[in-house]
């Protein structure tokens, strides 16, 4: 009777020390072009969007100042605040939502941290050279060469924090406002704190902090694990078919050497940006970037043996051999549909919401200093304050009515012009013949209405007091 061949167990260490400093190697690859592609969106639409004029303003603003958030024809108030809320609701929802089916694609993609600390990578190597050069230079003593290489790379890298922190702050203020206070030297003090808060900030976190945002102070590293489960997409290495790893000759026969498709040439170490090792199973540090695939497929092309020894896929899938349509089919799991079914039904109903908008809001403020007086003609006044906000993207002119008790008029102009975004004040003057109502308080109807479309308008109660 044969002897049956027993699996030699591989004990897995990690090859890297946390505490080092992270030197990402250059790839190429078709992941590495689909990061620099959302790199190239994420900053086109960052930079370039605050500059949109729309109408006489800028296109996104959020007007602090003003209390008013500007999104193109969308005015805001801070009456509105429940979309606010709609739009973090639907933002936890779809990151529930892709994390349940395809990992941290949001960190390894389109993340700020993540991008950013690309865009001062590439600073670095343009600057420094490749991560052999990086190294040799950081572990060389000080020299002039050293100070104006290093001196170079922090310049560029402070230049474009504070490019960053002006085109942030001009969210918050009209950019172009921005701009000539600081070309002018002369801007307020808050926006001056602002800019350079978070011109620190970039600085800081894509220069120095880096991978230790993901490692130790994202949060989101911490508890994405309780929105994966093992038919969730992630970067997966493939341990049955690498193992066991060792180096061997180009074309020589692997499994003749008790070896695995792993060469062990540490590559998929060298390119991560956090400085895991994915061999090792699913990390909280994994950002999901897919530089580790990569680089293995090339060297996978390099040993002609098949790729995707390091590939997305899934737990489940690794161990039972799924086909790329089981993944696919398995997808469609209880928590993704009802995720998917929450967040289809709240965007459509948010959009619903902002769609049937009427672009109007009023309030009606009693004059508490004089409930009631007497007029000449014996009528009974109220004076009343209306602050009618045109919270649409053209001037308006509104014309006010009043109803509630028989007889009851308006004295004076009946109708105010609002230019659009603007808010305007409007003194009423209630006139009702004295006895048209018991004593005290009743009941009454403001109505304000759009002389040029009566589809705008809107109807708001109020308290006439009769003597």
């Amino acid at each position: 009777m044969s002897k049956q061949p027993t699996r030699k167990v591989i004990e897995i260490k990690p090859v890297t020390d946390p505490d080092a400093k992270v030197y990402p190697r250059s790839i190429s690859g078709p992941y590495t072009r689909w990061r620099w592609v959302f790199v190239w969106l994420t900053q086109i639409v960052f930079y370039g969007l605050c500059w949109l004029p729309w109408h006489g303003r800028q296109a996104i603003l959020f007007d602090i100042d003003n209390r008013k958030f500007y999104f193109f024809d969308l005015v805001l108030w801070p009456q509105d605040t429940i979309y606010l809320v709609l739009l973090m609701v639907l933002g936890a929802l779809a990151l529930f939502l892709f994390t349940a089916v395809a990992g941290r694609l949001w960190c390894g993609y389109t993340c700020p941290q993540t991008v950013y600390t690309e865009i001062f990578l590439w600073f670095e190597k343009v600057i420094e050279g490749e991560r052999p050069q990086r190294i040799k230079l950081d572990a060389a003593p000080w020299s002039p060469r050293k100070l104006a290489i290093k001196s170079a790379k922090h310049a560029t890298w402070a230049l474009f924090s504070l490019w960053t922190g002006i085109t942030f702050v001009g969210y918050f203020m009209p950019i172009r406002e921005l701009m000539h206070d600081l070309v002018t030297l002369s801007p307020g003090a808050w926006s001056a704190f602002w800019v350079v808060f978070y011109a620190f900030a970039t600085y800081g976190n894509a220069g120095f902090l880096r991978e230790q945002m993901c490692r130790q102070i994202c949060p989101y590293a911490r508890f994405q694990f309780v929105m994966f489960d093992p038919d969730t997409l992630i970067i997966a290495y493939d341990m049955v078919r690498g193992e066991s790893r060792g180096a061997r000759a180009k074309g020589s026969d692997p499994r003749a050497q008790g070896l695995g498709d792993c060469v062990d040439c540490g590559i998929c170490v060298q390119v991560c940006p956090t400085g895991i090792d994915i061999r090792n199973g699913l990390q909280n540090e994994c950002i999901g970037c897919a530089a580790c695939i990569d680089a293995c497929d090339q060297v996978m092309d390099k040993m002609s043996y098949p790729r995707g020894l390091i590939r997305y896929s899934t737990e489940n899938a690794v161990s039972m051999r799924y086909t790329p349509m089981d993944i696919v089919h398995r997808a469609a799991r209880p928590r993704v549909i009802i995720y998917t079914a929450i967040l289809v039904l709240l965007t459509v109903a948010t959009a619903w919401s902002l769609a049937t908008r009427i672009p109007l809001k009023v309030n009606v403020l009693k004059d508490r200093n004089v409930l009631s007086r007497e007029a000449d003609d014996g009528a009974i006044e109220n004076t009343y304050r209306l602050q009618i906000m045109n919270t649409g993207d053209q001037t308006r002119t509104f014309r006010i009515s009043i109803g509630g008790i028989d007889g009851i008029r308006l004295a004076g102009d009946n109708e105010v012009t609002v230019a659009a975004g603007e808010i305007g004040t409007q003194t009423a003057v209630v006139r009702a013949d004295a006895g048209a109502t018991g004593s005290g308080a009743t009941p009454i109807t403001f109505g304000i209405a759009d002389v040029a479309d009566t589809s705008v308008a809107v109807t708001e109660r109020s308290k006439f007091w009769m003597p």
